[in-house]
């Protein structure tokens, strides 16, 4: 068995940063852990990682081809709903291929970024108009390549979308989103494989777009399997007040009555609930991704996430439509956001943070075994220089505050998956030009 030592100038080890830890790896995981060990001088033959070094980081919600949204809709005003008709544009242009290269970039952009694991809250499925394509998952299988090829790993969250709206047909748009049924939809997904770097969960879109009547098939095929189960939950008021006006209960209601809500699953978004709400979903374990820049980006509002922790919601962070992919700006924005909604300070330290962008992240994914620097852990960790412009000054023992509050994607130096180095000096060892993978992948798609 092949043993890599690596020394780590500083590493935040859950609750504090100690300086000259030694990592070894062997068969993809993390085998020993030594602090005080290094000192200053790393070991003979040792991997250097110099700066501060953290678990992997859990990107939890993410739609791979929003990423080629950016900019765009950022020209004039509008609202969500807006927003979306930009999106669906853009949807009605991708193909298995398209796709494949468009997520590759995006992945690798992750992976610059510090993520080590990525959930793909997947919809679109099949070819313009509905009609199934001759392999029913070219698209998801689309995703979990460009995954492999970006060297992260992923949650494919693969996603029942059967209405445009509560007893509504899916519109045109929505035809490529749409198996018709939970059952089809549960008879396609069961077609999907776990492999390495590979996890099959499921995902509710929304209760918009499920009926009351066929969540209970999806969450059943989640449970059954123990697999992640997401759901975009109160994201908008309209969507609260439509099922209100259509089942006389909240989204939140509607979906613990039909046995959606559970330890193994995860609301995003969680923006506009009730006391009520918030009490169930704290009270049954379900999990809050928040997502903050896409949340401001599209002016959705600030969730209530000191409510829901407080209540027995764990917290992880996506970047969700990608208007940047940052988890570190995610983690700092979540606590920035509490501040201006309650004109209070400190109301999560670093390390709490720190947590939702990685070992809580990663629970959420089924990624249970990463997200921690400990013996038994999977080796998927990142190294955020502490001497650029951003970083450089404040002494080492606040190495985490640094990287929450001041640091950003572009200073991760480092990011190693499974014990492989995937990003090594600030460079993409597969995909050694990411921008320009980016911008032809997005000029594909371009009407």
């Amino acid at each position: 068995m092949q043993v890599t030592t690596y020394w780590l100038e500083h590493a935040w080890l859950d609750t504090n940063v100690e300086p000259g830890v030694v990592l070894e790896v062997a068969d993809g995981r993390i085998t020993a852990v030594r602090t005080g060990a290094g000192g200053d001088v790393p070991p003979p033959g040792a991997v250097v990682l110099r700066g501060l070094t953290i678990p992997g980081l859990a990107n939890a919600h993410s739609h791979a081809f929003h990423r080629a949204l950016r900019s765009t809709v950022q020209v004039g005003s509008g609202t969500f709903w807006t927003w979306r008709e930009i999106m669906y544009q853009v949807a009605s242009r991708l193909t298995p291929e398209t796709y494949h290269a468009l997520a590759r970039a995006v992945y690798a952009e992750m992976a610059l970024a510090g993520i080590t694991a990525v959930g793909e809250f997947h919809y679109l499925h099949h070819a313009p108009g509905g009609t199934p394509y001759a392999d029913p998952n070219a698209m998801g299988e689309a995703l979990v390549q460009a995954a492999a090829d970006a060297g992260i790993r992923i949650t494919l969250l693969d996603t029942a979308y059967l209405s445009s709206g509560f007893g509504a047909a899916p519109d045109r748009h929505q035809l490529r989103f749409s198996d018709g049924t939970a059952d089809a939809w549960a008879e396609r997904v069961s077609l999907l494989k776990e492999r390495d770097g590979v996890r099959i969960g499921a995902a509710i879109h929304s209760v918009r777009a499920v009926p009351a009547d066929q969540l209970a098939t999806v969450a059943s095929w989640a449970h059954e399997r123990g697999a992640p189960l997401h759901v975009h939950l109160s994201e908008q008021t309209a969507e609260n007040d439509a099922c209100l006006a259509a089942h006389g209960r909240t989204p939140t209601q509607l979906l613990a009555d039909h046995g959606v809500l559970g330890p193994l699953t995860t609301g995003v978004h969680n923006t506009h609930l009730t006391d009520g709400d918030i009490a169930l979903i704290g009270s049954s374990t379900t999990g809050t991704c928040m997502c903050p820049t896409t949340e401001r980006d599209l002016a959705d509002g600030i969730g209530p996430a000191v409510a829901l922790q407080r209540a027995g919601s764990p917290l992880s962070l996506g970047s969700d439509s990608h208007a940047v992919i940052d988890l570190l700006e995610e983690a700092r924005a979540m606590e920035l956001n509490e501040r201006l909604r309650s004109r209070t300070r400190g109301h999560w330290t670093a390390a709490a943070l720190l947590r939702a962008a990685t070992a809580d992240g990663h629970a959420a994914l089924g990624w249970g075994q990463a997200g921690t620097l400990e013996p038994g852990a999977l080796a998927d960790f990142t190294t955020i220089a502490l001497d650029s412009v951003r970083t450089a000054g404040p002494v080492p023992r606040l190495a985490a505050e640094t990287a929450v509050f001041a640091a950003s994607a572009a200073d991760v130096r480092h990011t190693i998956v499974g014990g492989r180095h995937v990003v090594r000096d600030g460079v993409h060892r597969s995909v050694p030009d990411v921008p320009r993978a980016l911008a032809d992948s997005i000029a594909a798609l371009r009407g």
